[in-house]
C-alpha cells in the first residue's frame, strides 16, 4: 500500500479555522494564496531571501514559503490580513502609511507583519547583531535606528524605501512604549 502523499488539514488563520486538503509539499504561503485566498502575503523569491511572505506564527516571524501547510496546523497564523481591529488598522500599519514606509507596495506585507514582531522582540529585551551589550544586566537597548535595520534585514524592498520603514517602525515602537506604560499606570 502506497502512502498518501496528502492530508486534510486544519489552519487556525486570522481567528478563524480553516479545514482544506493540502499536498504534503504545499507551503504555507501556497495553502495562503492559492487555497484560502489570503493574497496579502507575497511570493518573491520563494527562497526564504526577500521577506515578502512574512507571516506571523504563534507570534513569532515566519516565512511561510519555506514552512510547510501541514508543520503550520495547531500554530495561530495571523497574515496581514489579520493585524488591523475591523477597521482600526494596526499601530505598525498606521505608521508605514503616515511616513509613507512604502513605494509599490509589493513587500510591505511582509515589512508590517515583520515589523510587528521586531517590536514585540525588542520589548521582550531579545538582543540583535547590532546590540552593543548583550549581558542580561544590561536591559533592553534603545530602538535606535541600527538595531531597525538589523531586525529588519530579512525584509527586502527593491524600491528602496528602507529611509521610511525604519521611521514607521521607530514610530510604532514609541507608540507601543506609550501604551505599555498607560497599562502599566
Amino acid at each position: 500500500m502506497t502512502p498518501s502523499t496528502s492530508s486534510a488539514i486544519t489552519l487556525n488563520i486570522n481567528g478563524e479555522k480553516h479545514l482544506l486538503p493540502v499536498d504534503h509539499r504545499t507551503t504555507l504561503l501556497d495553502a495562503l494564496r492559492e487555497h484560502l485566498d489570503l493574497t496579502g502575503s507575497k511570493k518573491g523569491c520563494d527562497q526564504g531571501q526577500c521577506g515578502a511572505c512574512t507571516v506571523l506564527v504563534d507570534g513569532r516571524r515566519a516565512l511561510s514559503c519555506l514552512q510547510l501547510a501541514v508543520a503550520a496546523e495547531g500554530r495561530v497564523i495571523t497574515t496581514i490580513e489579520g493585524v488591523a481591529d475591523g477597521d482600526r488598522l494596526h499601530p505598525v500599519q498606521q505608521a508605514f502609511l503616515d511616513l509613507d514606509g512604502f513605494q509599490c507596495g509589493y513587500c510591505t506585507p511582509g515589512q508590517i507583519c515583520s515589523a510587528i514582531a521586531v517590536i514585540e522582540e525588542h520589548a521582550a529585551g531579545w538582543p540583535s547583531a547590532a546590540t552593543d551589550d548583550v549581558r542580561p544586566d544590561a536591559g533592553v537597548p534603545a530602538l535606535d535606528a541600527e538595531e531597525i535595520r538589523e531586525r529588519m534585514s530579512g525584509n527586502l524592498c527593491r524600491c528602496g524605501a528602507y529611509v521610511s520603514i525604519v521611521k514607521a517602525v521607530a514610530r510604532a515602537a514609541e507608540a507601543a512604549g506609550s501604551e505599555d506604560k498607560e497599562a502599566a499606570a
